[in-house]
């Protein structure tokens, strides 16, 4: 199996855009962002989820140059391609990942506002 990887001057900012505006994709990239040196399972870093639906968003990610999945035993790794996004579009993943943080954030600070009213 052929697994199509663009090449980082074939990125398309609406492609990286689409690919990070679902909440599952983006929860993926955060994870990978934080162990980005070495890849992770594909059944490892979401639970949960059925598998066609994880095949769909691995396909999105890895598409739109956001992830490069590579065969290890009977296994695909996940990496992020963090120096090729940053090469073609400086500054825009950890733009991403910053506003991804700062709405985790603040969510658990009104989810502990609510609770202490209650």
């Amino acid at each position: 199996m052929t697994l199509f990887h663009p090449a980082p001057e074939q990125f398309q900012v609406e492609n990286v855009l689409t690919a990070l505006g679902n909440p599952t994709r983006l929860e993926v990239v955060r994870k990978l962002a934080h162990d980005c040196e070495y890849g992770h399972p594909c059944g490892t870093l979401i639970t949960g989820v059925a598998k066609s639906t994880l095949t769909h968003h691995w396909r999105v990610l890895r598409e739109a140059g956001v992830i490069r999945q590579e065969p290890a035993g009977r296994e695909l790794l996940i990496k992020l391609r963090r120096q090729e996004m940053d090469s073609r579009f400086p500054g825009l993943l950890d733009a991403v990942l910053l506003a991804a943080a700062q709405a985790a954030d603040s969510a658990e600070t009104d989810a502990d506002a609510e609770a202490s009213i209650a």
